[in-house]
């Protein structure tokens, strides 16, 4: 038997779609939120709401503008090139932001009476990002549970999967196509592969890569 009901923090890119896909598997009822914080690419709001369109899940957009007020960075101001030098992290990281999101995402859950939120987050492709970690996760779900007095649940099915096995999962799910085709990773807003250049789409078509040529291999035993 299904749980009840779960809200997806989405934006529309490679692993928030797959996880979409996942939590629609084991959830009788999915609602998604995407978090409007000043990002370059207003694509990445259009296109989230297209696949939820789609894909028939009710959908949230959140106003966290404030985010780029406090914390300006390369994946909302154009004038900060996105890079990463030696010991330092990449400037596209932005101080708070999953913090942020997981705990408007519960406020939202709560009132919407879901008791489960998915992210995909994850530790394995991370680069860096302090706030995409398990221990982050595990210790925020306890505040958050604190907090409001309500049974939340964190979860975060990417979290020890490389992009290629976040491939695979997309592909067992039925959704490699879809993933492949419809999301925006790219840091420069270009849908499907993106540019090729900008660090996010390396890292996608390396996994994609990988595992295309893991399948092919599978394929011809």
């Amino acid at each position: 038997m299904r749980e009840e009901k779960a809200v997806v923090v989405f934006s529309g890119g490679q692993d928030s779609t797959t996880c979409l896909f996942w939590a629609r598997e084991r959830y009788a009822e999915v609602e998604a939120v995407t978090f409007d914080y000043g990002q370059r690419h207003k694509k990445e709001l259009e296109v989230a709401a297209s696949i939820a369109e789609e894909l028939g899940v009710r959908h949230h957009v959140l106003d966290m503008s404030l985010l780029n007020q406090l914390a300006p960075n390369a994946l909302t101001r154009d004038d900060i090139a996105i890079e990463q030098k030696d010991g330092a992290l990449p400037t596209t990281f932005v101080d708070g932001r999953n913090m942020l999101f997981l705990t408007f995402a519960a406020v939202l859950a709560k009132q919407a009476g879901a008791r489960t939120i998915v992210a995909g987050v994850c530790e394995t492709d991370f680069s860096g990002y302090p706030d995409c970690r398990d221990v982050f996760v595990k210790s925020l779900n306890v505040t958050l549970n604190l907090a409001m007095d309500y049974p939340f649940v964190l979860e975060t099915p990417l979290m020890w999967l490389n992009k290629a096995e976040t491939w695979a999962l997309a592909d067992r799910l039925g959704a490699f196509d879809f993933v492949r085709e419809r999301t925006l990773t790219c840091y420069n807003g270009v849908v499907a592969d993106g540019c090729g250049e900008c660090p996010a789409c390396k890292l996608r078509k390396r996994g994609l890569d990988d595992y295309l040529a893991s399948r092919n291999q599978g394929g011809r035993r």
